[in-house]
């Protein structure tokens, strides 16, 4: 059951790449020619709106920009990554001069450079004029334009956030030039590289002495993950590294992990109402896109709270909560649950009231509050006869 709901997820996702991508041609002055563009942009996108998008880059995107999309259409579906808006670079027979470089320092040179001008002032300005976008941009080059691609990094403040390199073939002395940039950053960069045990062989031999190298930078701006592969060869490795690639440089965004839970929120020194604020603030910050708390991340940290017996925390969070939404039930309840904890009964009572009159949520609906004021009318009563006996 579960695979033949993934397939329907997956078959959904190929219609929705197709329904939503823009082709069209791109007049460069830098290169003097036209180029072919891919542009997919998120499902419900709208000019209009102050919602902000991440943008991935894809080179060869006559071949990796759908499985890209593909793949940014499955995490974003269970919301483990943000919408993107993804662009995709036809290069075809273009690649090999697109890819020109220098073979000591494996920087672009000639043809190679006026394709990183046409990168750098004309495709992401225009980019960005055209569309709402973020300052977090992503890169994902294989083999030879993983290497073009790493020469972003090199500059004093990098046009890409993130960079997804697909079998990446170093030449001359990039993969020392890169070390050398990585270990002096100052702003967050996410660095992913990938190879396989059937992957090309001089390319998986460089890459995993690359590996070695970074696994021994000591810098906290860098976000370095890498992986090697069993059984997949330099095309088949793309998809899973995709996948690794986007889960990591995005996990920040996902949802609140068991993990999180146990080991940063419940020892969290501070009420819960920081903790959570903090956390999205990181990710305003990191991604440069606004996301909500969601209920189910409010209900967490309350939960939290509840576990540490950190009655403080619950009415901060309610405030929080009625601060993001105050049309909705759950940040007057949690203030309710606070006064019920503190033994002001009358005061929960009436908080509870004013809760039913809000929008009912997934977690909070009319039962659960109605419950609530039933029981602790009981109590009031008891209380007041407890004071006339």
């Amino acid at each position: 059951m579960k695979k033949y709901i993934l397939f329907l997820i997956i078959l959904l996702c190929c219609i929705s790449i197709n329904a939503q991508t823009i082709y069209q041609t791109f007049e460069s002055r830098k290169l003097n020619s036209v180029r072919e563009l891919k542009i997919h942009l998120p499902k419900n996108y709208d000019a209009e709106s102050n919602l902000k998008y991440p943008v991935v880059l894809v080179f060869d995107g006559d071949y990796l920009f759908e499985p890209v999309v593909g793949q940014i259409a499955f995490q974003t579906y269970f919301d483990k990554m943000p919408e993107a808006i993804v662009v995709g670079i036809v290069q075809e027979k273009n690649r090999f001069y697109d890819s020109y470089h220098d073979e000591v320092s494996g920087v672009p040179i000639e043809f190679g450079a006026r394709f990183y001008e046409f990168i750098s002032t004309e495709l992401i300005p225009y980019i960005d004029r055209k569309y709402n976008t973020s300052k977090f941009k992503v890169a994902v080059g294989h083999d030879l334009m993983a290497n073009f691609m790493n020469s972003f990094l090199l500059k004093d403040d990098p046009l890409f956030k993130a960079y997804i390199n697909l079998s990446p073939d170093f030449i001359g002395q990039m993969d020392n030039n890169v070390t050398n940039r990585l270990k002096w950053l100052k702003d967050d960069v996410f660095y992913y590289m990938a190879t396989s045990e059937d992957d090309i062989v001089p390319l998986r031999n460089g890459i995993r002495d690359v590996d070695q190298k970074f696994a021994q930078l000591n810098n906290k701006a860098l976000k370095y993950y890498f992986d090697d592969f069993t059984g997949d060869s330099h095309y088949t490795l793309v998809t899973g590294a995709l996948s690794k690639a986007l889960d990591k440089i995005f996990e920040l965004y996902k949802p609140i992990s068991e993990r999180e839970y146990k080991e940063d929120i419940l020892t969290y020194e501070g009420t819960l109402d920081t903790y959570i604020s903090k956390r999205y603030k990181k990710i305003e910050d990191l991604f440069g896109i606004h996301k909500p708390i969601s209920e189910e991340e409010f209900e967490k940290v309350v939960r939290a709270a509840e576990e540490r017996n950190d009655i403080a925390s619950l009415e901060k969070i309610g405030k929080l909560a009625n601060k993001q939404d105050p049309t909705s039930s759950y940040g007057t309840y949690y203030m309710a649950l606070h006064a019920e904890k503190l033994g002001k009964t009358k005061r929960a009572k009436k908080l509870y009231e004013t809760a039913l009159d809000l929008q009912a949520t997934t977690h909070i609906n009319r039962d659960l509050i109605l419950t609530k004021v039933e029981g602790l009318i009981y109590a009031v009563d008891d209380k007041e006869n407890d004071i006339e006996d």
